[in-house]
């Protein structure tokens, strides 16, 4: 039997936490994966405010207690006095995946100079990946097409489920040694 893909969607950003207006972050990350994975999955949301005490909670619990494999933030990666994502992330990381960061910001700039504000990061707790992303919908799908490639690798390697996608959509990458035949995962 397969396992499932536990996702956590944590959208932060104060006026949408307190209803000034509608989030998009999590229906575009709802979307992203609706239209990319082919392996099962399911996802918990939180929308909660740039606190960092409350982040770093959110982190903790949707990673310790929830049983996420991969976390995927959306907002408060800039470098405004509220934005602190970075920072929570950071703070309850096991160990940081510098490469993640650096390429979400290489993929953000061939659409806008200002991507180089950002301070975007990749890390480990347990075993969950945890993603910063941009805030805005269709920067999230840029960023996602951009660096999804690597992320089911890299959950094999932490010790979650085996994640195929729809190749079509955006094609996982991992070594030879590291692949299934497709009938394995059924």
């Amino acid at each position: 039997m397969v396992q499932e893909l536990k996702i956590g969607l944590v959208s932060i950003s104060d006026r949408a936490s307190s209803g000034v207006y509608r989030d998009a972050g999590l229906p575009a990350l709802q979307d992203w994966f609706a239209g990319s994975l082919a392996s099962p999955w399911q996802c918990l949301e939180r929308l909660i405010p740039d606190e960092q005490p409350l982040i770093e909670s959110t982190l903790i619990e949707l990673v310790d207690r929830e049983g996420c494999h991969l976390i995927l933030t959306t907002g408060g990666t800039g470098p405004a006095v509220r934005d602190v994502t970075p920072e929570a992330t950071l703070a309850v990381a096991h160990k940081v995946l510098p490469g993640f960061g650096e390429q979400m910001r290489a993929v953000s700039l061939r659409y806008v100079p200002t991507a180089i504000l950002s301070r975007q990061v990749g890390v480990v707790r347990g075993r969950c990946l945890i993603l910063n992303l941009p805030g805005q919908p269709k920067a999230i799908k840029e960023t996602l097409d951009g660096v999804f490639a690597a992320v089911p690798y890299c959950i094999d390697l932490i010790g979650g489920p085996y994640i195929e996608t729809r190749p079509e959509i955006i094609a996982a990458f991992r070594p030879k040694s590291a692949q299934r035949p497709p009938e394995i995962n059924r």
